[in-house]
């Protein structure tokens, strides 16, 4: 699934093409997504600019004076900018077009979401209980401490509650608690200060460095110019069991935290 990064990544790649255009039409071939595509959707956004082209979490959000296009590449969605004249593939459910070119919505399993929101988006309640940015000051020592303090489960998978903190998926969780030296299996709330600071650190390294380098590579995600991600070549342990650690080159294992797979080096990390 497209996360944090690859979707900040999106909309860096389609916003200058977007931003400050008018809508001229809104194509919906397959309403069918996640949540059904609203019919009034074409109605609405025809005509309408995109003010600006923002991101809360893994949605993002083009925002028009009368309302808000909600966007949710699901688990194998993406976006491009190409000519309006390009013909439509079997998976190429929405354009919305700009004149000569238009943003297209490639999502072969459905997954995604494409939702015409009035009123304040932050408040939808697909928004309303996000937690705070990771890479906002908001998301700080004092907040991360205070929101694990007493808790038992283990670290990993709350950090990857998006009530605590949105965009720290699967991939980012192993690559943060890695470089902190922490065991993803720990309890969150036993973890002293002095390292929670460092992990908030390696979160907010670890997820820069993937928004700059483009995102991960995964098997159903492509950048908005077809190019794929590079971060994936410096994954640490996602994906690696059994090779040696790049610290102290033991296996890197493998074990099921939440019903996801987290990869750990048992030495490094406790």
């Amino acid at each position: 699934m497209p996360e944090l990064p690859e979707v900040e990544t999106s909309r860096r790649g389609i916003a200058p093409h977007i931003q400050g255009r008018q809508v001229s039409e809104v194509l919906v071939r397959q309403p069918r997504l996640r949540w059904p595509v609203s019919p009034e959707l074409a109605a609405e956004l025809t005509g309408q600019e995109i003010m600006d082209v923002g991101r809360r979490g893994k949605y993002l959000l083009l925002r028009t004076v009368r309302g808000c296009l909600l966007l949710h590449l699901g688990m194998s969605g993406s976006l491009r900018v190409l000519p309006s004249t390009t013909p439509a593939g079997k998976h190429d459910h929405l354009d919305v077009c700009f004149g000569e070119h238009c943003l297209r919505l490639h999502d072969p399993r459905r997954f995604g979401a494409a939702l015409w929101l009035r009123g304040d988006p932050l408040q939808h309640p697909l928004l309303a209980e996000l937690g705070p940015e990771p890479l906002s000051d908001d998301f700080n020592i004092d907040y991360l401490q205070q929101s694990l303090k007493g808790r038992s489960a283990p670290i990993k998978p709350l950090l990857m509650d998006s009530k605590r903190v949105v965009g720290v998926g699967n991939i980012y969780a192993n690559e943060s608690l890695f470089s902190a030296g922490i065991h993803p299996a720990r309890a969150g709330g036993r973890i002293s200060r002095a390292r929670l600071e460092r992990l908030l650190g390696c979160i907010k390294q670890v997820l820069q460095r993937s928004i700059d380098q483009g995102g991960t590579t995964l098997r159903d995600f492509t950048r908005e110019d077809g190019k794929p991600g590079y971060f994936a070549q410096q994954l640490q342990v996602y994906g690696r069991a059994g090779e040696p650690c790049p610290n102290c080159a033991r296996p890197i294992q493998r074990l099921i935290l939440g019903q996801r797979a987290s990869y750990l080096c048992p030495s490094c990390q406790r």
